[in-house]
This record gives C-alpha cells, sequence and structure tokens, in this order.
C-alpha cells in the first residue's frame, strides 16, 4: 500500500508498482552485481577515490543509497513473504545513507577498509546481489 493511501481506492494499482518496484531493483541488483564480481579493482579504485574525498565521498556514497532506498521503500512497503526482502533491504539503505550523512567519519571508517589486498569481498558481494537479483526476478515474475 502506498503511504496515507486507503487500499480501497486503487486495488489494482498497489501490486503493479510493487511489481515494477521489484523489476527496478533486480535491474539494479543485476548490473551491480556483475560489475561488482566482473571489475572489483574498479570498484576498488571507486571507493579508494571516494574515500579521499574524505567527508563529502561518504556523502556521494549516502546520496547512491538514499536514492535506491527511497525509491524502494516509497514504492515498496511489502511487510510478508518473500517481497519483504525487498522492503527491508531499501530501510536498511537509508539507514545507511543517514549514517552517512549524520555520522560521516563511520563511513569513512567503513571506507577505509577497502584496498586491492580485499578485493576478493568485492567478488563475493557481486555474489550477493546477483542472488537478489534472481530472487527479485523470480518475485516479481511470478505474480
Amino acid at each position: 500500500m502506498l503511504w496515507g493511501q486507503s487500499p480501497s481506492l486503487y486495488p489494482h494499482s498497489l501490486p503493479l508498482v510493487e511489481q515494477a518496484t521489484e523489476l527496478f531493483a533486480a535491474i539494479q541488483f543485476l548490473v551491480i552485481g556483475l560489475s561488482h564480481a566482473l571489475q572489483p579493482r574498479a570498484w576498488v579504485d571507486f571507493f579508494v577515490w571516494l574515500r579521499g574525498k574524505g567527508h563529502t565521498g561518504v556523502f556521494v556514497n549516502g546520496f547512491l543509497s538514499l536514492i535506491f532506498g527511497s525509491v524502494i521503500v516509497g514504492f515498496h512497503n511489502v511487510w510478508t513473504g518473500l517481497p519483504m526482502v525487498l522492503t527491508i533491504f531499501g530501510w536498511a539503505q537509508i539507514l545507511k545513507a543517514l549514517m552517512s550523512f549524520v555520522v560521516p567519519q563511520y563511513g569513512l571508517r567503513s571506507m577505509h577498509r577497502v584496498s586491492h589486498e580485499r578485493t576478493r569481498e568485492f567478488v563475493v558481494a557481486g555474489v550477493f546481489f546477483v542472488g537478489m537479483s534472481v530472487l527479485m526476478f523470480y518475485i516479481a515474475l511470478r505474480r
């Protein structure tokens, strides 16, 4: 259900909005996941570059999390079954953004973990995101 809306106003549009959000997330997870898995050194370079910008770099990362999380939370308020996974992920992204904006030193400390010696962690994250993509495609296309 959309925020503040009576379910009886648009009974048929809500599943379409939720399905569209699931497809949006599936595509995002797939592209970012494949990129993390296949280009982990580029991601390390990107986060090292962001880290070099200090709190400004943390803000940039926070904006990316806020945009993705806000789209999910705004259009996918589902708290039952497998679709709930996406809603929880959306709220986690908003929490990450909040931390980035309110306590940027926390985000900067996290970015200090990134190094070429730990490139494998981006591959693992990529596999996770591809898995999330498969789950979102499954949820969206079974409706």
